[in-house]
């Protein structure tokens, strides 16, 4: 897939999860931040299957949703996605600020947007802020898109079990969330969207306005052009063998 390509499905894919994105807000909004039908059932059931060893899980999956470990896996997600340096370098720089240009997006539309949380009651860890869209959520699905487009980018046919490790995290921060009561199910649905969204946007700008020389998809080798030539015959000097 070349540059144009991706750009055009990165663009796609982004500009498809903003409106589902938009939609959902407006949804949202339009119902006063109070809690969708899926979001009262699934908030039950947490509450009511919630042991010890659990929480204990889950608190510990919620807390890498945040802090320094998403920047610190973002930086390491450039240094995979570089092959000398200074490429590095830039990659890193820019995994970094679309993290953090996605955490200033999503604190934005947390302060339009003022949707309570569940009742602290039912909270099983601690939470501040507005819920909708959940930010850690966010945060970590903003940064497995990241690992999993430089896993993409190193190694095509290789790194499937990263890839896949790298999406499970994202998902199981986002549960976690619901899982603790500290979120409604489609604030974590918004975050996933929004994450989906800014993603795709940025992909899209980098596809079309990074410098050639930066690192792009190897091609395929199976895809190769074959030299269609016959062989060389240095003995022979383009004379005929005896039959």
């Amino acid at each position: 897939m070349n540059r144009e390509d991706t750009a055009e499905l990165a663009g796609s894919a982004g500009l498809g999860a903003c409106a589902a994105f938009t939609v959902l807000t407006l949804v949202v909004v339009g119902r006063g931040g109070t809690p969708l039908w899926l979001d009262d059932g699934f908030l039950t059931w947490a509450v009511g299957h919630r042991p010890a060893v659990a929480v204990a899980v889950a608190r510990g999956v919620t807390y890498t949703g945040t802090g320094a470990v998403p920047y610190a896996l973002a930086a390491v997600a450039g240094a995979v996605a570089g092959r000398t340096a200074r490429q590095r370098l830039l990659a890193a720089a820019l995994c970094l600020a679309c993290l953090v240009l996605g955490q200033a997006l999503r604190y934005g539309v947390m302060e339009l947007v003022h949707r309570p949380r569940p009742p602290r009651g039912v909270w099983a860890t601690h939470a501040s802020g507005w819920a909708f869209p959940s930010g850690h959520t966010t945060t970590a699905a903003l940064t497995a898109g990241i690992l999993i487009v430089a896993l993409t980018l190193r190694a095509p046919r290789g790194g499937t079990a990263l890839r896949i490790a790298a999406g499970c995290w994202g998902l199981a921060v986002g549960l976690s969330r619901c899982f603790l009561g500290v979120h409604w199910l489609t604030d974590v649905m918004g975050g996933w969207l929004f994450a989906a969204g800014w993603l795709g946007a940025c992909l899209c700008a980098a596809a079309r306005l990074l410098p050639a020389s930066f690192p792009t998809r190897p091609p395929d080798p199976a895809t190769r052009p074959t030299e269609d030539h016959a062989p060389q015959d240095p003995g022979g000097r383009g004379r005929s063998r005896p039959a």
